[in-house]
């Protein structure tokens, strides 16, 4: 359930992300809104998770779930360019969480 859980946090984390880009400085307040909610509940998500994980794998697991959605989300968005060594390298992010839930 641990598991489960820090996942959707870490798409918590891309969804916080995207909405305070959006938010255009919290001016917004739709999306300022989202941010706040998306932010508390990714949070929650990670608290929980660490409950059973230990902190290193719970934090790097959702920063990394975090950090590839939000770079994939600004490139099908347009807001960022798409290149080979990008995927790759988000490839590599992506086999390195992976590994951590591996080798837990």
């Amino acid at each position: 359930m641990s598991w489960f859980v820090l996942v959707i946090s870490g798409m918590l984390e891309a969804v916080w992300a995207a909405a305070l880009d959006r938010s255009d400085g919290l001016s917004r307040l739709v999306p300022s809104i989202v941010f706040a909610v998306a932010l508390v509940a990714s949070m929650g998500g990670l608290a929980f998770a660490m409950r059973e994980l230990p902190l290193g794998t719970a934090y790097a697991v959702w920063v990394g779930i975090g950090a590839v959605l939000t770079v994939v989300y600004a490139m099908v968005t347009g807001a960022e360019a798409v290149s080979v060594v990008k995927i790759l390298l988000l490839a590599g992010i992506v086999g390195c969480v992976v590994g951590l839930k591996v080798l837990h």
